[in-house]
């Protein structure tokens, strides 16, 4: 039986996506093929403009993609409105860049490819197009009826979720509920045991407020819904511990005692695990029907077009996706 390849889409086409995905055909060291959903004359002009030895071919379908991704990036043609300014994005271009997270979605529910594999969006771009959520993971979950998405960021040296992620910090009070930190916990579990391998997982929760709270000196949300929630994960048989203060527990010791930090909001969980490793972080969804995974940095504007945007992030985040994918099928 033939794998399917990942389908790799596009991100904002003035963004650094297209080098990566250039750059990552030329690594090939995974040994999963990939499906980029772009526009194949933007791929070629970028291509020679940047030197990279990269040849394009266009093909109709993901199974064609794979007999020809030895010698020659497979693309599936998804034709761009407007000329590529590196740097610049243009709302004209929104439409090409939500129908190519559309048509990898389709055909990795379809079984057609293993994974989706999503480069940078900007998202203030996007609205002209349509486009009407916080971020990939709420349109992801959008477009397979997916009841409860979670964003994980994981690297070698730590893994972590918010439990409220694309909102304002007053916006972040009203959503923190201990409903709400039950059922991310409980999607961050069960994912971490079926597709993570890992039989027991260890959720590490942090506090809201300077010191946990000080027993509620500094606040009380650790007292009124953090830590009823933790009780009942632990009544439930979850490995869940905290909250702890949010300042100290990233250290490499702390690091030691468990799987996964929960943190109460977008920040407070994505700035560690980026400052620890940058360019091998991937951000995975959980709780969808499919993989996905995508690197953890952004469009780069600031650095699109010039030849210099590191593929590191975009190379892990395709074997991420690569393996899981091997362990879902040996698991069926």
């Amino acid at each position: 039986m033939s794998i399917p390849p990942l389908a790799l889409t596009m991100g904002d086409p003035a963004g650094i996506g297209g080098e990566l995905s250039l750059r990552a055909w030329l690594a090939r060291r995974h040994a999963h093929p990939f499906v980029l959903l772009d526009d194949p004359a933007r791929l070629t002009t970028l291509a020679a403009a940047l030197n990279l030895d990269v040849p394009i071919r266009a093909v109709d379908s993901p199974a064609a993609a794979s007999a020809i991704f030895a010698s020659a990036l497979p693309v599936l043609p998804i034709p761009l409105a407007a000329k590529i300014r590196p740097g610049t994005p243009d709302p004209a271009n929104a439409p090409a860049v939500i129908a190519s997270i559309e048509r990898a979605t389709r055909l990795t529910m379809a079984g057609e490819a293993a994974a989706v594999v999503t480069n940078p969006i900007h998202k203030a771009s996007l609205y002209g197009g349509g486009f009407r959520y916080p971020g990939h993971t709420e349109f992801l979950a959008a477009l397979t009826g997916a009841p409860l998405p979670v964003m994980m960021l994981a690297a070698p040296a730590l893994r972590v979720v918010p439990i409220t992620v694309h909102l304002s910090l007053r916006a972040m009070l009203e959503q923190l509920t201990e409903d709400r930190i039950l059922a991310v916990a409980r999607v961050t579990a069960d994912a971490l045991r079926r597709h993570w391998g890992i039989a027991q997982p260890r959720l590490s929760f942090a506090g809201l407020n300077p010191h946990a709270g000080e027993d509620g000196t500094m606040g009380d949300e650790e007292i009124r819904i953090i830590r009823p929630a933790i009780a009942r994960l632990r009544a439930e048989g979850i490995a869940a511990s905290g909250p702890f203060a949010a300042d100290s527990m990233f250290t490499e010791a702390a690091r030691a005692t468990y799987d996964v930090a929960m943190g109460m909001y977008h920040d407070q969980a994505l700035i560690p695990l980026k400052t620890l490793d940058m360019h091998h972080g991937i951000n995975t969804t959980l709780g969808l029907p499919i993989i996905r995974t995508s690197p953890d940095h952004g469009t780069a504007f600031a650095i699109a077009g010039q030849g210099t945007a590191d593929p590191t992030s975009l190379i892990a985040a395709l074997d991420l996706a690569a393996d899981l994918f091997a362990r879902k099928e040996s698991a069926a």
